[in-house]
C-alpha cells in the first residue's frame, strides 16, 4: 500500500477543508505573500524578512498556521523554513509540539537521520510522547522496520506509548511493506495496554482483513467499532468497507454500507461525495451517480475541478458519454480554473472505447477556444485512430501531437503509435507525405525506423535511396539488415 491509500483511510472529515488559510481582512497578509510561491525550490525566507523589514506585525498564531497550511499542500520545504525561521529569531519558544511539528518535517525533507540529530539536540524536557512520537513517524516513513519497533520499545519503557497515535503509526508500517497479518496483532496490543483504539486504528485494520479478501474478519472488526462508545461512525469507514465488499462481489452489502456512509456526510464534504460517486459507479448505479452529483453541488455550493473529474471518471465508467458532455457544459460554465485535466477524462474515455472522432472533436473545441491541449492526447486519439485503421486520420492527429512539442520539450512519442506510423507510411504514403513525417519528428526523435520508412516509400516511388542513407549517416545512425533488405529491394526492381 502506498503513502495515499493511507491517507484516504486516515481521513477525518471535522479537519478536512476543501479551502486553506486567508486572511479574513482585505489587507494584504503575510501568507498571500507566501502562497503563490508554489514551486519546491522557492524559498520562503526573503518574504519573511521583508515582512518585518517594512513594519509589519507578525503573530505566532499566523505563522503555525502558514506551517500548517504549507504541510497540508505537502510543501514541506518551505514548512520548514517558515519553522526554522520562527525558531532562529525567536518569534516564540519552542514547546514539544513545535519541536514535534519542526522533527517531522525534518524527516519529511532530509531524511531520519536529520531527524534524530535534531531529536538528540532537543533538551531532556522536550524529549516528552510528542516528539518521540514524532521520530517514530520518520522511521515508520522510511519503511524500517527495525528501528521503528526499537523506538516503540523505548517509548514503552518511558511510559510514552499511550496514544492511539503511536500504535497506528506501526499499522501502518505493516501496512505499507505489506505486512497486513501483523495489524490486528497490533490493535490487540492496544487494548491489552489499555489504550482506546481511535477511528484510525480501526479503519486500518479493517483495510488489513480487506487487503486478504477476509471478509468475515473484516465483519467483526466493524461490528466491534460500532459498538465502541467512544467512536463516532464516520462516512469514512463506509467508504472502505464498501470497497472491499465492491471487490469482493457482495454488492448488497457494499449498497449498505454506501448508505450508512451517505448517512454520516456533512454539508460541504465534496471529498466524502467523491468516494460515494466513484463506488456507486463501480456498482454501475447510473441513478445513485447523478443523484449524488445534484446533492453535492446543492451541499457545497462551488464544486472545483477535482469534483468535476470524479464525475466524469464515473460517468465514462458507465459509458454514459452523454452525461458526461452535459457534466463538461456545467465544467465550462463553471467559473473554475482551466484545467485539461477535466476533459480529458472524456478524451480517453472516448478513445478507449474506440470513438476518436469524437474525442478529437473536444480536442478540436478546446483548441478553437484558445485552450491549451497537449500532445499526448492528441497521440492516444491518434493511437485509436490507428486500431480502427484510419491511418491518414492517425496522422493528422500526429502532426498536431508533434507541433506542440515546443510547447512541452519532456513529451516522448508514444512509441507504438510512432512504429505503427512509420509501418504504414513505408507500405503506403507516398515520398512527400513520408518526407513531412520525418520532417516533424526529426527535432523529437530520430531512430532507424524513421528511415525505413522513407526508404521504403522512395522504393515504391522508384526514386534513388542513396541520399537516404548519407543522411543516416550524418544522423549517425548505422545501417542493419534491415537496411539492406530494403536496398536490395530497389536494386531487385531495377532489375
Amino acid at each position: 500500500m502506498n503513502w495515499k491509500l493511507l491517507r484516504t483511510i486516515a481521513m477525518d472529515i471535522r479537519t478536512r477543508n476543501r479551502s486553506y488559510y486567508t486572511s479574513r481582512t482585505k489587507k494584504p497578509s503575510l501568507y498571500s505573500k507566501i502562497s503563490p510561491l508554489g514551486t519546491p525550490t522557492t524559498s520562503v525566507i526573503p518574504q519573511l524578512d521583508d515582512w518585518i523589514f517594512n513594519g509589519n506585525k507578525i503573530t505566532v498564531g499566523e505563522l503555525q498556521r502558514i506551517v500548517r497550511d504549507l504541510r497540508k499542500r505537502s510543501r514541506f520545504t518551505q514548512a520548514l523554513q517558515v519553522s526554522e525561521w520562527m525558531n532562529k529569531n525567536g518569534v516564540c519558544i519552542f514547546s514539544p509540539v513545535e519541536h514535534a511539528v519542526h522533527l517531522d518535517l525534518i524527516g519529511k525533507v532530509h531524511g531520519f537521520v536529520s531527524a534524530e540529530t535534531y531529536f538528540d539536540s532537543l533538551k531532556e524536557q522536550d524529549r516528552n510522547e510528542k516528539t518521540y512520537g514524532a521520530l517514530l513517524n520518520c522511521y515508520v516513513r522510511q519503511r524500517d522496520v527495525d528501528k521503528s519497533l526499537s523506538h516503540l520499545k523505548k517509548m514503552k519503557e518511558l511510559g510514552f506509548a499511550t496514544s492511539p497515535l503511536t500504535y497506528n503509526n506501526i499499522m501502518c508500517l505493516y501496512t505499507n511493506i505489506g505486512r497486513h497479518e501483523n495489524v490486528a496483532g497490533v490493535l490487540s496490543e492496544m487494548k491489552e495496554n489499555r489504550v482506546l483504539p481511535d477511528n484510525f486504528s480501526y479503519r486500518i485494520c479493517i483495510n488489513s482483513y480487506g487487503v486478504r479478501s477476509d471478509i468475515e474478519g473484516m465483519k467483526m472488526i466493524l461490528k466491534e467499532m460500532e459498538n465502541q462508545p467512544h467512536i463516532v461512525m464516520d462516512w469514512n469507514t463506509y467508504s472502505v468497507v464498501a470497497n472491499f465488499y465492491i471487490k469482493a462481489d457482495l454488492s448488497k452489502e457494499a449498497i449498505d454500507a454506501l448508505r450508512k456512509c451517505e448517512a454520516r456526510l456533512e454539508d460541504k464534504d465534496g471529498e466524502g461525495y467523491n468516494h460515494l460517486i466513484s463506488l456507486y459507479a463501480r456498482l454501475g448505479k447510473k441513478i445513485e451517480v447523478l443523484r449524488l452529483w445534484e446533492m453535492e453541488k446543492n451541499a457545497c455550493k462551488r464544486c472545483i475541478n477535482r469534483d468535476f473529474i470524479t464525475m466524469l471518471e464515473s460517468l465514462v465508467k458507465l459509458e454514459e458519454f452523454d452525461e458526461a458532455e452535459k457534466i463538461l457544459k456545467e465544467w465550462e460554465s463553471s467559473g473554475n480554473c482551466y484545467d485539461l485535466g477535466v476533459p480529458n477524462v472524456v478524451i480517453v474515455g472516448y478513445s478507449e472505447k474506440d470513438f476518436p472522432e469524437r474525442a478529437e472533436a473536444i480536442l478540436e473545441g478546446l483548441h478553437n477556444k484558445g485552450k491549451a491541449t497537449n500532445p499526448n492526447s492528441w497521440t492516444l486519439v491518434a493511437s485509436r485512430y490507428l486500431h480502427k485503421g484510419e491511418m491518414e486520420k492517425a496522422f493528422g492527429c500526429l502532426k498536431i501531437a508533434i507541433s506542440l512539442y515546443s510547447e512541452n520539450k519532456k513529451w516522448k512519442p508514444n512509441p507504438r503509435v510512432i512504429a505503427d506510423l512509420y509501418s504504414w507510411i513505408g507500405d503506403n504514403a507516398c515520398v512527400e507525405d513520408a518526407e513531412a513525417l520525418v520532417s516533424l519528428l526529426q527535432n523529437v526523435q530520430k531512430n532507424i525506423h524513421m528511415y525505413h520508412a522513407l526508404m521504403k516509400a522512395y522504393v515504391r516511388a522508384d526514386k534513388e535511396v542513396d541520399g537516404v542513407l548519407d543522411r543516416m549517416k550524418n544522423d549517425n545512425i548505422k545501417e542493419t539488415k534491415k537496411t539492406i533488405e530494403i536496398i536490395n529491394m530497389r536494386k531487385a526492381e531495377n532489375l
